[in-house]
């Protein structure tokens, strides 16, 4: 089947303050913070024009354990493709050869121009075992206008897209043939799976901050109408950096992640 990028996730566990506060400094527009009832978790979304970057966590004093989040590392932790169809979509992926979560319905409130609406969803999670970098799974979105809205999509670091994920793996021929059986990849975006020497080669001693487990989302490549606003950014934060002519890198350290901005 034919499949899309819908988003990537960044697991903050309970460090969402901290995580909001770097992607708000490195010029990001954020959302106001959601959280999901029936699951127990806070998000904010980095939309964009047809993905976005979630921050995904749990409140201090959280009363419902999401348990999934606690389970998997921190930082890059989820690889999310588009839905139209949640229960054909399931159909789908277990006739792949993979093991599927039944269909998951739920909801989270939120406030637009003071009036109180509810954006809706629906999910296909694979078993976590699937794939050993993180949780992969697909996302219907009911609401869509309640996402993809202009005043949320004008970011001062100038980012448009989601472009790569960059993905370790031990054995990349392998992890290859697994994301080959989910499907084609359509549009700009692409998984890239490589090794740990090849990482550290694409992103020198940035990449020590991301070299923790020998499968993980390393990194997240950005497009952005001016690269250098994230290099003043990251030097104002004091993260760890590298800025050549088009392409900036920036390390996210309590968070295990690298990202990419090009132009």
């Amino acid at each position: 089947m034919d499949i899309a990028l819908d988003h990537v996730v960044i697991n903050t566990r309970f460090e969402m303050d901290e995580a909001a506060r770097l992607m708000e400094g490195l010029g990001f527009q954020l959302t106001p913070r959601g959280f999901h009832p029936t699951l127990g978790s806070i998000n904010h979304l980095m939309v964009f024009k047809r993905d976005y970057l979630e921050l995904i966590g749990l409140p201090r004093d959280a009363k419902i354990i999401r348990q999934e989040l606690i389970d998997s590392p921190i930082g890059l932790n989820g690889l999310v493709f588009a839905s139209q169809d949640a229960a054909a979509t399931r159909e789908d992926v277990v006739s792949h050869g993979f093991t599927a979560q039944p269909v998951q319905h739920f909801a989270r409130p939120l406030v637009i121009d003071g009036t109180e609406h509810e954006a809706r969803f629906s999910a296909v999670r694979l078993a976590l075992d699937s794939f050993a970098a993180g949780r992969l799974y697909f996302c219907q979105h009911h609401t869509p206008e309640l996402i993809w809205r202009p005043e949320w999509m004008a970011h001062p670091n100038g980012v448009t897209d989601i472009l790569e994920l960059v993905i370790t793996s031990a054995d990349p021929a392998a992890t290859r043939a697994d994301y080959e059986r989910l499907g084609h990849i359509g549009g700009d975006f692409k998984p890239t799976i490589i090794d740990a020497d090849a990482l550290r080669d694409r992103f020198s001693e940035l990449a020590q901050h991301a070299l923790e487990r020998p499968e993980q989302f390393a990194a997240v490549t950005l497009r952005s109408r001016n690269p250098q606003l994230a290099a003043e950014r990251a030097k104002a934060l004091a993260l760890p950096h590298d800025a050549t002519d088009g392409r900036v890198v920036v390390a996210l350290p309590a968070f295990a992640s690298l990202i990419e901005f090009v132009a």
